[in-house]
């Protein structure tokens, strides 16, 4: 048995107990962290509140107003509004609008989660294909409508082209008044299809492979594994990015200018489009500035109905 020594009492150092600063020098303390915190932030919130902010209650006050570069505005309380709702345009922007946003949801939601699955089960090569798949982002967005407008040509574009190739019959793409937005929304899918894929992408590796190996335990098969696990796994993202698609959909305006020009027939004209003729054709500011507030205040009604309906469903489901 070894012998083990009592060390002495006297050789034991006993640290004296250090009193708490007073509430004084913590609150002076915390103050001090919050002023670095907000002098780091200043830079930000001051360009956010210049070049956010400040256009957009400036634009609410023009659309109360007769405003003309170089002269004095002129309080006219709702004739802008009243003007720009009488406007023929106006049914046709808002109808072309919706049905953007309708057919966006309807061709460009799907896509990318299905490209996010098959990304997610690669083995090899996934580097290169992400790169692949997010590669038109990265191409500005006025360059690729001149990229689609040369493959939608009738005649020796590279879309009609390949049918011919094919044998099957051409079509009028973005010339054709009832094709034209199909084409401009297979343009935006395109274009922005990339950044969603990697969010979803994302958030498939998140979810725990416990849960797919369990359903595969329990004898389900792909599409029920997709069904039972990876939707409601990602629930709350397919739910952010639809929101995120439908006000990206309605502001839609770099299409429609640069490949159709808001024809044929105004079956392209869209509301940031009319916007646009409002102000920089018929140098109506006020009247743009009235149909910018329409659309804001659609926007926020549909946002928080929506974000009022998803919540109420989350909290049933849970």
């Amino acid at each position: 048995m070894t012998k083990t020594t009592a060390r002495p009492v006297e050789a034991i150092a006993v640290r004296p107990v250090q009193a708490p600063p007073p509430a004084g020098d913590r609150r002076r303390r915390r103050l001090a962290d919050q002023a670095r915190a907000y002098a780091f932030l200043l830079g930000g919130l001051v360009c956010f509140a210049l070049f956010s902010w400040y256009p957009a209650i400036r634009a609410v006050v023009i659309a109360f107003q007769k405003y003309t570069p170089g002269s004095d505005p002129e309080w006219v309380g709702a004739a802008n509004f009243t003007r720009v709702f009488d406007d023929p345009e106006f049914t046709a922007a808002w109808r072309n609008t919706l049905t953007f946003t309708l057919l966006a949801l309807l061709i460009g939601f799907a896509i990318p989660f299905v490209l996010a699955l098959v990304l997610n089960e690669l083995r090899h090569a996934k580097a290169f294909f992400r790169i692949v798949v997010y590669l038109p982002v990265m191409i500005p967005p006025v360059v690729t409508a001149l990229l689609w407008k040369w493959f939608y040509d009738p005649g020796a574009g590279l879309a009609n082209e390949a049918l011919r190739l094919l044998h099957l019959p051409t079509s009028n793409w973005s010339n054709g008044a009832d094709t034209a937005l199909v084409s401009l929304v297979i343009v935006a899918t395109w274009a922005n299809m990339g950044g969603t894929v990697l969010i979803y992408l994302a958030a498939l590796q998140s979810i725990p492979g416990e849960l797919y190996e369990a359903a595969e335990l329990d004898g389900a098969n792909l599409l029920q594994r997709i069904r039972h696990v990876t939707i409601p796994q990602t629930r709350f993202v397919i739910l952010m990015l639809m929101l995120l698609q439908v006000i990206a959909t309605m502001q839609v305006f770099t299409e429609p200018f640069v490949i159709t020009g808001g024809g044929p027939e105004n079956a392209t004209v869209t509301v940031l489009y009319l916007i646009y003729k409002y102000a920089f054709l018929y140098n109506d500011f006020g009247g743009a500035c009235a149909l910018s507030v329409m659309l804001l205040v659609f926007l926020g009604i549909f946002s928080a109905v929506y974000l009022r309906l998803t919540r109420t469903e989350g909290e049933d489901t849970a």
